[in-house]
């Protein structure tokens, strides 16, 4: 019996050893390897935060790439506006919903209207987010419940309500918007880091967790995107101690970035390109 135990632990010892070499090789192979963007045509795309900046840009671009597009937002005003824009472009596949993504049963309420006029959400983009620049003791109690809200707890619903039909088709593809300062902090970010950090942690825990239900055969994708500095008006006049490293993007330029990550099922895309790759090559 004790010999039989030693060359099953060696058996598993020498798996082992086998799954880390394939997976270092795969990962180094990938990192390198050109990777054909899948097409989005008839994919119905749920954007949150559609309203302005990069979640706008992330509707009208899955728009013309022939997807139809579902655009949420908190402000039924500015939202409204995406979609009438997206029309004008001739791109009739596109609707707008107003939802507080923050707000449980509201979230599975639309989610159900959706489901019904328009269909199973294939493409998730969790784009909402919440940046208020104070440092930690300036923060209002409820300065800090909305940050929280909407960059962390708002996802929960959000997978919640649309990744169980994405687990029944064995469809779907999740984007999560996080950011660099989810990879390292900085000052005034005390509480819009952690919620980025988390965000990172949420996707990498329900892709895994799907991953080992599965027996490795879900075809739901999952991307984290990490983004810089971006003119969206959250931040006024940042400022970059590194300008070659971490370049500032306009909405579009990002809303583009992501978009290509999506489409080539990056699991970690960072719109800093020259850090993502040595963290992935690290992981």
């Amino acid at each position: 019996m004790k010999l039989y135990n030693g060359m099953f632990l060696l058996a598993e010892i020498f798996v082992l050893l086998f799954k880390v070499l394939y997976y270092i090789c795969e990962s180094v192979y990938k990192l390198f390897a050109p990777v054909k963007e899948k097409s989005v045509a008839g994919e119905i795309v749920l954007v949150t935060g559609a309203g302005r900046g990069i979640g706008k840009e992330l509707a009208i671009g899955y728009a013309l790439l022939r997807a139809t597009v579902v655009c949420w937002d908190i402000n039924e005003e500015t939202n409204q506006q995406t979609k009438n824009e997206i029309k004008k472009m001739g791109k009739d596949s596109v609707h707008a919903y107003r939802c507080d993504v923050t707000n449980r049963e509201e979230v599975f309420k639309m989610a159900e209207k959706v489901r019904t006029e328009v269909g199973d959400v294939t493409i998730l983009i969790n784009n909402a987010g919440l940046g208020i620049v104070k440092t930690l003791l300036n923060y209002s109690d409820d300065e800090i419940t909305r940050t929280i809200n909407v960059n962390v707890i708002a996802h929960y619903w959000m997978l919640r309500a649309f990744l169980p039909s994405m687990i029944e088709n064995n469809h779907g593809h999740v984007v999560a918007l996080s950011s660099g300062l989810g990879i390292a902090t900085s000052i005034y970010s005390t509480v819009y880091s952690p919620t980025k950090f988390a965000v990172r942690a949420l996707m990498e825990a329900v892709n895994e967790e799907l991953r080992l239900s599965s027996k490795g055969k879900s075809l739901i994708k999952f991307t984290t995107a990490f983004s810089t500095v971006v003119f969206n008006g959250m931040f006024k006049k940042p400022i970059i101690k590194f300008p070659s490293l971490v370049s500032p993007l306009y909405p579009k330029e990002a809303a583009s970035l992501i978009i290509n990550a999506q489409r080539k099922n990056y699991r970690e895309r960072g719109i800093l390109f020259r850090v993502i790759p040595l963290l992935s090559f690290l992981r």
